[in-house]
């Protein structure tokens, strides 16, 4: 039978590192935050996308049956069609794939897209607090450690 010794990252105490360390520990948890900050940004912007979705499943209703609207072909170009069927719409559910649902359907289904992204979204934030922490942590040693050195060579120049 195997042994089932699973890895653990070896743990260090950034204190007893040396500044060029620390360095490069606060270019890794730099370079971290930007890449978490920027996914967040992102998360962000499919949340509101999403939320505009249920708006807009929202706004159809029976009195438009017939009505002429603008079609969106991309994010530019849009082309004039007609409402024909305004108890059902389709639903882009990625990948290139469609789905043609109710309209409560398709406002249930946008809203879980945003719970889930909500919930992702808080997950996200707490790291980036701990991060940020990390960071601020890291900070301080070097700082201190820059503030001893000084010191030590204040006191070696002292006759």
């Amino acid at each position: 039978m195997a042994s089932s010794s699973t890895s653990h990252p070896q743990q260090i105490n950034v204190a007893d590192l040396d500044i060029s360390q620390l360095a490069e520990v606060r270019t890794q948890l730099e370079e971290e935050l930007n890449h978490l900050t920027s996914s967040f940004a992102q998360l962000k912007q499919a949340q509101a996308k999403f939320k505009n979705c249920i708006e807009n499943v929202g706004e159809i209703n029976p009195n438009n049956t017939g009505k002429t609207i603008l079609v969106p072909l991309t994010n530019s170009l849009y082309v004039p069609g007609k409402l024909s069927d305004v108890e059902h719409v389709i639903v882009d559910v990625g990948t290139g794939y469609y789905v043609k649902k109710t309209r409560p359907q398709a406002k249930k289904y946008y809203e879980a897209k945003v719970d889930f992204i909500r919930g992702n979204l808080e997950t996200l934030q707490e790291t980036i607090s701990k991060k940020q922490d990390n960071l601020n942590y890291v900070m301080n040693i070097i700082q201190a450690k820059l503030q001893a050195e000084a010191q030590t060579a204040a006191k070696k120049s002292k006759p």
